[in-house]
């Protein structure tokens, strides 16, 4: 399971929330576009954090992040699975909140007192890792992408997909 994004203008979320299998067909040709290119996460319209989702989640509930980026907020009615479920949203305004509230929190901040064997206590995805306790630089890299992508959107006031694919 691979945490997914793209970036949305407001016409383009709400095209999502209409018609789901088109926003679907509209990333999937993003991400095929970008997967020959490999832009930087601060100009990608897509990103993918990989396996390290559970993890950003695991260790952003924990500092009390006031945005659930890792499975988006809102449900976008009547989607069809994207992989492992229906994906969700962030309106712009929420996306400008994580935005600021990763400016604050940097990667070495989120990881600081953590040890693969919380995360392994705590039956994080994918729990093989961290019971052979695998180093946190996978989930800080991973969070410094989400970090310069959420902040690039912020700045275009873009909403968000999010999904499990």
């Amino acid at each position: 399971m691979i945490g997914e994004y793209a970036r949305v203008t407001a016409a383009e979320l709400d095209r999502a929330v209409r018609d789901p299998e088109g926003a679907l067909k509209l990333v999937t040709g993003w991400m095929e576009e970008e997967a020959d290119t490999l832009p930087p996460a601060a100009e990608a319209r897509c990103l993918d954090i990989d396996k390290s989702w559970d993890a950003l989640g695991f260790l952003l509930r924990r500092t009390g992040f006031p945005v659930d980026v890792v499975h988006g907020e809102e449900a976008i009615p009547g989607a069809d699975d994207w992989g492992y479920g229906p994906p969700r949203c962030l309106t712009p305004e929420r996306v400008a909140a994580a935005a600021e509230a990763m400016a604050e929190l940097t990667g070495e901040q989120l990881t600081a007192g953590a040890h693969p064997a919380d995360l392994a206590a705590a039956e994080v995805y994918p729990v093989i890792v961290w019971e052979r306790g695998e180093s946190l630089d996978y989930v800080r890299h991973h969070y410094d992408e989400l970090r310069a992508f959420f902040r690039a959107a912020a700045d275009q006031r873009e909403g968000m997909l999010i999904w499990l694919g």
